[in-house]
């Protein structure tokens, strides 16, 4: 009898010992409650106590949470429409704000931080074109949302840490005119390319053209020096051949001069007996 009420009173000590500690991991929070009413919420990781019965302790996940929301419907300053499907990157910042304001519940903090969300993005879809909205303004926009996102979650003892736009889609009708819209940027831009192309072509032509005529003008003005030149040579060789025998040169120019005045066909020349020519080719027969 006594050994089975030590067993039980060991059992229950080690159960009172069990129930006195508390484990916090590196990636959670932990509230501790008395009679539901929170007294503490700054543990460190580690092995803590607490009073068995009177105390009891909440778990939460210090990691970044996703909040994957469904795509929703946004108006533009231009009144276009667009279907947005966003994320969000989110995590406990203030553990007691945090419980006070959801209780603890996960699923509740989404919800309340998706209606957050969804009215800021609203706000700034409101305010921009479809343009700014699509490309220009994107950064500025995510910037001022995820700001107001963060004013307003501190209420929830959440933090915002981005919000990611993932796809906007467009109506058909928009969608054919933002793609007409980029098709014509996209042909203009062709276009100048096209024309800045033909334009250094025409030019580089036109040096090519300049550079042909420099170098033809220098070989003709090379040309004309050497042909000058040899017709010096000539006419100084001529002069020094012609003061060894004039007389034998005086008859080879007349000669010239009668066969380009005869020619080589059937010409007739009718010359008279006092014609020097009578006596140039009788002295040519004798010489």
């Amino acid at each position: 009898m006594y050994k089975h009420v030590i067993a039980l009173c060991i059992v229950m000590v080690a159960l009172i010992v069990y129930a006195s500690f508390f484990v916090v991991r590196e990636d959670q929070f932990a509230v501790m409650f008395r009679f539901g009413e929170i007294t503490r919420v700054d543990f460190k990781p580690g092995l803590h106590l607490k009073v068995p019965l009177m105390n009891n302790v909440v778990h939460f996940d210090r990691r970044v949470l996703s909040l994957d929301s469904t795509p929703e419907r946004f108006i533009t300053s231009e009144k276009k429409d667009v279907t947005v499907d966003s994320v969000v990157k989110w995590r406990i910042q203030d553990v007691k704000t945090f419980y006070t304001a959801t209780r603890g519940d996960e699923l509740r903090a989404n919800q309340a931080l998706g209606q957050i969300i969804k009215d800021r993005m609203r706000d700034e879809f409101n305010k921009r074109t479809l343009k700014e909205v699509v490309a220009d303004a994107r950064s500025t926009m995510i910037e001022n949302l995820t700001r107001k996102a963060n004013e307003a979650a501190a209420g929830l003892g959440i933090l915002v840490l981005d919000v990611r736009i993932k796809r906007i889609e467009l109506p058909d009708q928009v969608t054919e005119s933002v793609f007409e819209r980029m098709r014509s940027e996209r042909k203009r831009v062709a276009s100048e390319l096209r024309s800045q192309g033909k334009e250094t072509a025409e030019r580089l032509q036109a040096e090519a053209d300049r550079e042909v005529q420099v170098l033809l003008a220098e070989a003709d003005r090379e040309a004309q020096e050497e042909r000058g030149q040899g017709d010096a040579q000539a006419a100084a060789i001529f002069a020094a051949a012609y003061s060894k025998d004039p007389e034998f040169y005086d008859f080879l120019r007349r000669q010239e001069v009668y066969r380009e005045g005869i020619g080589s066909g059937g010409d007739v020349m009718v010359l008279g007996r006092d014609s020097p020519m009578l006596e140039d080719l009788g002295q040519s027969s004798r010489r």
